[in-house]
């Protein structure tokens, strides 16, 4: 049984991957597993148990660690990097192969989100997939990217302008059969139906 917090949150596992040919040979430090781990630690209010992957730019071995991930009973799998049209980028193809239904609307925000900033945000291929009761999602490389994706755009005052794909994130995965995830409002506020809020324990 998962453990939950003094507010009643339960605990989640929730699989962080990182796919970089020369962060995983130790060429630079990885930055994209504590840029996920940080933001998602200010986001939820539920306990997060973490499952850590740092591989290279290969797409059955990324394949692998998805499928292990989703079988360690992760809710939620977000990868980072592998994501361009570089020869070596195979993170959508890995991904897609492990899905049982492809989620489209994430990639689609995630690069509006971008398009704010750079216009080669065209060239990221972000996708995400369901399988079984997990959500599995590809997240840009940088971690300013990472957040800005997540999180969505605010304006001065602190008012969301455009949503973030993390919004979706909890109602997705009870539609799912997964854990109830909470978020912090002044991060990301997630939207539920009113059918679907549940009181607090």
């Amino acid at each position: 049984m998962a453990e939950a917090n003094d507010a009643g949150h339960d605990a989640v596992t929730v699989g962080i991957v990182s796919v970089s040919d020369r962060a995983s040979t130790g060429v630079y430090v990885d930055k994209g597993l504590p840029a996920l781990k940080e933001w998602l630690t200010r986001a939820l209010q539920n306990p997060i148990i973490f499952e850590e992957r740092l591989i290279p730019d290969e797409q059955d071995g990324i394949s692998a660690a998805l499928i292990e991930l989703v079988d360690a009973g992760c809710c939620l799998v977000l990868t980072t990097g592998g994501t361009g049209p570089a020869l070596r980028d195979v993170t959508p193809e890995a991904t897609l192969a492990v899905g049982d239904k492809e989620m489209p609307g994430f990639g689609e925000q995630m690069r509006q989100i971008s398009l704010k900033f750079v216009p080669t945000a065209i060239l990221s291929r972000q996708v995400a997939v369901i399988r079984g009761k997990s959500l599995i999602l590809n997240l840009p490389g940088q971690p300013k990217a990472i957040a800005e994706t997540l999180e969505g755009l605010k304006n001065e005052a602190g008012e969301s302008v455009v949503p973030g794909i993390f919004a979706a994130v909890p109602y997705c995965i009870d539609l799912i059969g997964g854990p109830y995830l909470e978020t912090h409002d002044d991060v990301c506020k997630a939207f539920r139906p009113k059918n679907a809020i549940r009181t607090p324990k």
